[in-house]
């Protein structure tokens, strides 16, 4: 894919307004103020009566190898409404890993969630960890109390009444790919002709990487067609353990970007090493991430081909906390009339993640991509 230099700057640089992370005001606080706490992991979305919506997951500390069951970790699907961008957020739905347990397996951790706008309703994706078993000929990996990933889906014809009464698998565990067996974290958005795209993260059965996948679903069709397994390849330096995408926005046709139909922005999550490293007191101290404290980048793409898309943030990170560990993570986005709405999980002082947000209005918008 073809794009310059001075492309990939004003790209950078609407990027940094947006997830700006000194502007940042929280908007939804994790259930305690410390290690292992947040709320995020979600997507933000515009109801039809103009209001906004946003859905994730309270994550509480805890460990899925102990076999948590129905209390720590990933214990709560949350969505939350407020009438515009700039008011207080309110609880208007709720699951339980109770709640959101078929097909005879219990669920360990809720993960990422994603809402969307359908033609006549609203679908919610959600993934979990359920407590199901390794395939046989990798069976000794397996964590005692730990589960798999994969994605399941609700739907209504509002969001108040979504209910797991309609709950189906639509993202399974990839048993014949072992090096991709989790699936989780899904985000989608919807392409010119009607199709969704579903992208999603993988994680191997050893626990040592995260990558990102894409499926689309065709109009009309309750089926999913695999796309890209590989949809960001990891990079060489901070985003040589995970590289895992968490929206797309397109990008506005105006400025340097005029006539380039079809070009996306996308936001991901990286990271040095999958465990905390300790550095070299002598070496530049650097921003590193590790799982559950991942840092972010962008990357960016063309819409006729969703086979992949190519970082432009391969050196370092773009978004790091100025608090905490520097965790910055699952970026979502809101395209208004207005402006660009942004939110993401930011590392505090006390090492807890809630969710913040910033707004960008829209002719700060024109005047970086001009």
């Amino acid at each position: 894919m073809m794009i310059t230099d001075d492309q990939k700057a004003k790209l950078t640089h609407l990027a940094s307004e947006l997830v700006n992370q000194e502007n940042a005001r929280i908007l939804v606080e994790p259930q305690d103020r410390s290690t292992g706490y947040w709320f995020g992991g979600g997507n933000v979305i515009q109801d039809r009566d103009g209001s906004i919506l946003i859905a994730g997951r309270y994550r509480n500390y805890g460990d899925s190898r102990t076999g948590v069951g129905a209390g720590e970790r990933g214990l709560e699907l949350a969505i939350f409404r407020a009438p515009d961008v700039n008011s207080e957020f309110e609880k208007i739905v709720s699951f339980t890993k109770a709640d959101l347990a078929h097909s005879g397996m219990n669920i360990v951790s809720i993960e990422g969630v994603a809402l969307h706008l359908t033609p006549d309703g609203i679908e919610l994706f959600i993934s979990t960890e359920k407590d199901a078993k390794y395939p046989e000929r990798i069976a000794d990996f397996q964590k005692p109390g730990a589960g798999v990933w994969s994605i399941d889906h609700i739907q209504a014809g509002r969001v108040e009444d979504l209910s797991p009464s309609n709950i189906k698998e639509i993202v399974s565990f990839d048993s014949d790919n072992p090096e991709r067996l989790h699936c989780k974290d899904p985000w989608v958005f919807d392409l010119d002709n009607g199709d969704l795209a579903l992208g999603y993260c993988t994680h191997p059965f050893t626990w040592s990487s995260s990558g990102t996948a894409l499926k689309v679903r065709k109009v009309g069709s309750d089926s999913y067609e695999q796309v890209t397994k590989d949809l960001l390849r990891r990079g060489p330096v901070w985003d040589i353990a995970a590289a895992r995408v968490t929206e797309r926005l397109k990008v506005p046709n105006v400025g340097a970007f005029s006539g380039e139909s079809g070009l996306s922005l996308y936001f991901y999550d990286g990271a040095e090493c999958l465990r905390q490293l300790d550095e070299n007191p002598t070496a530049v101290s650097r921003p590193r991430g590790w799982s559950c404290e991942e840092i972010g980048g962008i990357a960016v793409g063309n819409d006729r081909d969703l086979s992949s898309i190519e970082s432009i943030s391969v050196e370092g990170p773009l978004f790091v906390s100025p608090n905490g560990t520097g965790c910055s993570r699952y970026v979502a986005t809101l395209v208004t009339d207005e402006g660009i709405f942004a939110n993401w999980q930011q590392s505090q002082d006390d090492l807890s993640q809630p969710l913040v947000g910033n707004f960008l209005p829209m002719d700060r918008v024109v005047e970086i991509l001009s």
